[in-house]
C-alpha cells in the first residue's frame, strides 16, 4: 500500500490518541504542568522544524497578532480545560465525545460570523449532535456511584470546546495561507504564555520523572503535535482534503475504543449510540454536497 493511502489513516489515528494521552500525562504530572513541559518541547522541535526547511518567518506585525491570538484560544483556551478536566475526572472516551461538539458549533456560528447559511440538513445535524452528546454524558454524570464523573470538569472540557470553536473560525477568517511551520511555533508559544501562570497557581510542581513521562511525552509531542501536522500538510498539499475530512468523523469513536483498549474504559450501549449520533450530526452539520466542509480541530495531545 502506497503512502499516499496510509497517510490519510495514519493521521487520523495520531489524531485521535490524543484524549488518550491526556490521561496517561495527568498519571504522572499534574495535566497543566505537564502541558507546559510540552508546549515548550514542541516550540522546541518547530522552531528546527522552520529553521531546517527554510520556512519565512512571517514579517506583518498585524499576522503575527493574529497567530499568537489563534495561539491563546486553539492551544490554550482549548487544551489547558480539556487536559485539565480529564485529570478531574473527565474519562478520555467521554471527552474526545465532547469533542464532536467543535464542528457542530462551528457551523452554528457560521451564519453569523462567516456569512455561510445552514441548509435543513445540516440543521437537522446540529441537533442531532448535541443529542447524542447528551445522551452519551449526561447518565454518567454525578451521583451514578463508581462510574460518575464531575460536572465541573465536564463544563470546563465543554469551555475548551467554545474556545477551539472561536479559534478555528478565527483561523479561518485572519490566517488562510499563513506558513504552518511558523505559525505552529508561534500558537504554542502563545499557548505557553497562557498556561504557565495557571498552572504554577493551581497544581503542585511534581513530576515523576520515567519511562511513562517521557514516553507520553514523546508522543504528545513527536506523534500528535508534530507528526499529524506535518501529515496534514502532506495530505492538504496533495489534495486529499475530502479524504481527511470523510476521516474526521472517526475521531470520537476512536478516541472511546482507545480509551476502552489503553484505559479500560467502559464501552456502555448508552455511550456506543451516543457516540453513533454525534458522528452522524457532525457529518450532517457539515454538508455541503458531495464533499463535507470539515477542518479538524486540534486533538486533545496536539
Amino acid at each position: 500500500m502506497s503512502f499516499g493511502r496510509l497517510a490519510p489513516v495514519a493521521f487520523i489515528l495520531l489524531w485521535s490518541s490524543g484524549w488518550v494521552a491526556a490521561e496517561f500525562g495527568a498519571m504522572v504530572s499534574g495535566p497543566l504542568i505537564f502541558l507546559v513541559i510540552r508546549f515548550a518541547v514542541a516550540i522546541l522541535c518547530f522552531v528546527a522544524i522552520a529553521v531546517l526547511s527554510g520556512a519565512r518567518f512571517p514579517s506583518d506585525p498585524t499576522q503575527l497578532r493574529r497567530t499568537l491570538f489563534s495561539g491563546v484560544l486553539l492551544h490554550g483556551g482549548y487544551l489547558g480545560p480539556v487536559w485539565w478536566a480529564i485529570g478531574h475526572g473527565v474519562p478520555a472516551g467521554i471527552s474526545g465525545i465532547i469533542a464532536g461538539l467543535q464542528p457542530l458549533l462551528t457551523a452554528l456560528a457560521a451564519p453569523y460570523v462567516l456569512d455561510e447559511r445552514l441548509s435543513r440538513v445540516q440543521k437537522m445535524g446540529l441537533i442531532l449532535g448535541f443529542v447524542g452528546v447528551a445522551l452519551a454524558v449526561l447518565p454518567k454524570l454525578q451521583h451514578q456511584g463508581e462510574a460518575g464523573i464531575p460536572w465541573i470538569p465536564v463544563l470546563v472540557n465543554i469551555l475548551g470546546m467554545f474556545s477551539v470553536t472561536a479559534g478555528t473560525i478565527y483561523q479561518k477568517r485572519y490566517l488562510q495561507g499563513t506558513d504552518i511551520r511558523w505559525a505552529a511555533t508561534l500558537q504554542y508559544l502563545a499557548a505557553l504564555v497562557v498556561i504557565m501562570p495557571f498552572a504554577f497557581l493551581l497544581e503542585p510542581l511534581h513530576v515523576e520523572l520515567g519511562w511513562q513521562f517521557f514516553a507520553v511525552l514523546a508522543w504528545s509531542v513527536l506523534g500528535t503535535s508534530v507528526a499529524a501536522i506535518l501529515l496534514l500538510l502532506y495530505l492538504l498539499s496533495h489534495g486529499q482534503v475530502s479524504r481527511v475530512a470523510s476521516l474526521v468523523y472517526l475521531v470520537p469513536p476512536l478516541a472511546a475504543l482507545q480509551a476502552f483498549v489503553f484505559l479500560h474504559e467502559a464501552l456502555s450501549p448508552v455511550t456506543i449510540v451516543g457516540t453513533a449520533i454525534v458522528v452522524a450530526g457532525v457529518y450532517l452539520a457539515n454538508y455541503k454536497g458531495k464533499v463535507p466542509a470539515v477542518t479538524p480541530a486540534p486533538a486533545a495531545g496536539e
